[in-house]
């Protein structure tokens, strides 16, 4: 596993690297002194990245954003002081583990693994809503696309949808693409 450890404070930094440099399954690397935190996890493609603050900072969200919209990836935060609107925002950034520590923990890497299993879950459940959307969208052409030919040629449901079938057999497309084409070219829609 590739942490990526994101601390100002070089003391604590050099702490936490060590607890986590301990284990051999572990390879810890920094992010730089005046490095954006998602410069360093596009550069150093890390498989999770672990914020330790002080105190909360509203401006280091802006980090985890940034990471967020670019290359989403497993975030554990440490903090010093509990703060439960910066927990919020922390979360509706993209953290996926929100820690308060005093010093750094003796074994974080059950916190890293929970905070991994957690983000992979987030992860396929978009993705599962995502593929959700894209078949109720292309269902929703294909039936603009049979009302079409139900209207056109005058068939029925069932021989409008087979006539799809066999014009994506035919092409080698799918249904969804031949439904598509066939409503941009009587609609003179983009669907």
């Amino acid at each position: 596993m590739r942490v990526l450890l994101a601390d100002d404070n070089a003391e604590r930094a050099g702490a936490l690297a060590r607890i986590l440099a301990a284990d051999p399954g572990i390879d810890v690397v920094l992010v730089r002194a005046g490095e954006l935190l998602a410069d360093a996890v596009a550069a150093l493609a890390p498989d999770i990245v672990l914020v330790d603050m002080a105190r909360p900072d509203r401006d280091a969200l802006d980090g985890i954003r940034q990471v967020t919209a670019r290359d989403p990836h497993p975030i554990v935060l440490f903090v010093d002081e509990d703060d439960p609107a910066f927990m919020e925002e922390a979360i509706g950034a993209g953290v996926s583990s929100y820690n308060v520590l005093g010093v750094p923990p003796p074994d974080v890497k059950p916190i890293l693994r929970a905070a991994t299993a957690l983000f992979r879950r987030h992860q396929d459940a978009r993705a599962g809503q995502t593929h959700a959307e894209t078949r109720l969208k292309e269902r929703e052409i294909v039936d603009r696309a049979k009302a079409i030919l139900i209207k056109e040629r005058r068939l029925g449901e069932p021989e409008a949808y087979r006539w799809l079938r066999k014009q994506a057999m035919t092409s080698g497309k799918r249904i969804a693409d031949v439904a598509r084409a066939l409503v941009r070219e009587k609609e003179g829609t983009t669907p």
